[in-house]
């Protein structure tokens, strides 16, 4: 794991020192606002990229979250062999290349591989941007780096979705990734220059090779199942059907492999830890429902109710206004209270307002949306904080920051198939609708009640077009089924919210101790690597 500090080495000063926090931010601003700036738009990539479905369009998200999640351990281990600085500068070397092959490619097939290499080069610099940061810091100011690092931390996701949808429709959906590069390449070339001259001692640890491959083998086929399965008809498709096989093989592998490791790619003991075993469960369902109702939400906007990408991007903004005040004060507050009650009131709130989105008949309006995501921004804020504490309670030392890495993994990967996940409800849901609608309104449940029948009849009447109107009002249809469809994603959700309310009462009450400063420095350093949107 990376270093708190080395102490051999000589800190940088006056404006050298500005400068480095200026672009260890900008480093991490740019990686998370990849991550949620292309969600909102994906409906032109997947229009552009040889006129795929929406669907397919996801393939490039989801599968640059795994391999964001992915690049933990592999960062570890890099740091430890090469040395932090030079593997931050080469990671954003890399992400530079793949940003470009982004930019240029023009099938899915080409363009799923730039956005996997994409991610594993931004992934390994998320956790290194902290460590090289708190190298610069005194110990006794390490807690206002930290503060520091996690504000660039909340910018992207909060203003991310409105960005990239705005750059979407006046400059192309492909802009971001031509923007990418030579901000990537400043970034690298200013690291390099501020640290030039800094030596590194290999404290190199054998890489979990075997490990790391079984669980990409695990995440990649669970992700590739939920991507493929409603365009493929799920497992009646071979290589459907093979890739689960492989799935159920890989797993129970992985584990026994893991469990026999000295260093394992991912520390399963932790697991024997109350405490972190609910708190990476709820960690992992929140961020399942979240992530997947947003990416979800931002798409249908414009698929189904006609927003531009700008506009649905806006939509999530109002979350901003109490969301970064919450997560400004959670820190304090977890330290005065039981972090499950706090946990247990953030299940029930976001349980609360996926409900109320849920019976939402047609969410067209601002006024409609702006409250719900309101008092959804409170809740995000106050999602990461109590779960963090309550997973690191109880460890200690590396254990902690090897907690740190394994909830990351995890919960970024249960948001990835978080977003092919939902996509699934909606795909099952629609047609369902959409026959209940039919079969309600065109008289097959009732002889005497024939409304399509009867408006049909008027409108003629009036002199329209018999085929304009039976277009319409299927088209009329259609929508409401995709409304309804959504409105089961959210009730979903907020049903899986409830039970995360009560998964947490599982755990060892978790009231923060007083910690000594080095103690409190590298908790508070594994807690902000964990809070990572």
């Amino acid at each position: 794991m990376m270093a708190l500090v080395d102490h051999t080495q000589p800190r940088l000063r006056g404006w050298h020192f500005i400068l480095f926090n200026l672009v260890l931010g900008l480093a991490h601003m740019v990686v998370l606002f990849n991550a949620g700036s292309y969600v909102a738009l994906l409906p032109h990539a997947a229009g552009d990229l040889g006129g795929v479905l929406p669907s397919f369009g996801t393939w490039a998200q989801t599968d640059f979250m795994i391999a964001l999640a992915l690049a933990f351990p592999l960062a570890r281990w890099l740091s430890c062999r090469y040395g932090e600085q030079r593997v931050f500068v080469a990671a954003f070397v890399v992400y530079a290349a793949a940003s470009a092959l982004c930019a240029i490619d023009g099938s899915i097939a080409a363009f799923v591989p730039a956005r996997i290499l994409l991610g594993l080069a931004g992934g390994v610099t998320l956790p290194l941007s902290q460590s090289l940061l708190l190298q610069e810091y005194p110990d006794r100011v390490k807690s206002l780096g930290l503060a520091i690092w996690g504000l660039f931390t909340l910018m992207p996701f909060t203003v991310g979705l409105g960005a990239g949808g705005w750059l979407a429709d006046h400059w192309g959906w492909r802009a971001l990734f031509y923007l990418n590069i030579p901000v990537a390449l400043l970034i690298a070339a200013l690291t390099a220059a501020l640290l030039h001259g800094r030596s590194h001692v290999v404290r190199c640890e054998r890489f979990d090779l075997v490990g790391f491959l079984l669980l990409a083998v695990i995440f990649g086929g669970l992700q590739t199942m939920l991507n493929e399965g409603n365009d493929y008809d799920w497992f009646d498709d071979p290589f459907l059907r093979g890739m689960l096989v492989l799935v159920i093989v890989a797993v129970p592998v992985w584990i026994v492999w893991e469990l026999g490791e000295r260093r394992p790619a991912v520390d399963l003991r932790l697991f024997a830890h109350r405490n972190f075993a609910v708190g990476l469960l709820c960690l992992g369902l929140g961020f399942l429902s979240i992530q997947g109702l947003l990416a979800l939400f931002v798409v249908q906007l414009q698929v189904l109710m006609g927003y531009s990408s700008e506009l649905a991007g806006l939509v999530f903004v109002p979350m901003m206004l109490l969301g970064l005040p919450t997560i400004a004060v959670m820190h304090d507050v977890a330290k005065r209270l039981d972090v499950r009650w706090l946990a247990c009131v953030n299940g029930l709130g976001f349980a609360a307002t996926f409900y109320w989105i849920g019976l939402f008949d047609d969410p067209h309006s601002y006024d409609q949306i702006f409250w719900p995501m309101v008092l959804e921004g409170v809740f995000l804020g106050s999602f990461f904080t109590p779960l963090t504490v309550l997973t690191l309670h109880g460890l200690s030392g590396e254990q902690m920051l090897r907690a740190a890495e394994a909830a990351n993994i995890f919960r970024i990967a249960a948001g990835a198939l978080g977003i092919s996940w939902q996509g699934v409800v909606v795909f099952r849901r629609m047609p369902f609708h959409h026959l209940q609608l039919s079969d309600h309104f065109g008289g097959r449940m009732s002889a005497s009640y024939d409304a399509l029948h009867q408006l049909t009849s008027k409108l003629q009447a009036l002199g329209f077009d018999p085929a304009m109107i039976q277009r319409q009002l299927q088209l009329a249809i259609k929508q409401e089924a995709g409304i309804l469809a959504l409105n089961d994603a959210f009730l979903l959700s907020s049903a899986l919210c409830m039970v995360l309310a009560v998964l947490v009462w599982f755990a060892h009450s978790s009231r923060v101790p007083a910690l000594k400063p080095a103690e409190a420095v590298r908790e508070l350093q594994a807690e902000e690597l964990m809070e990572q949107p």
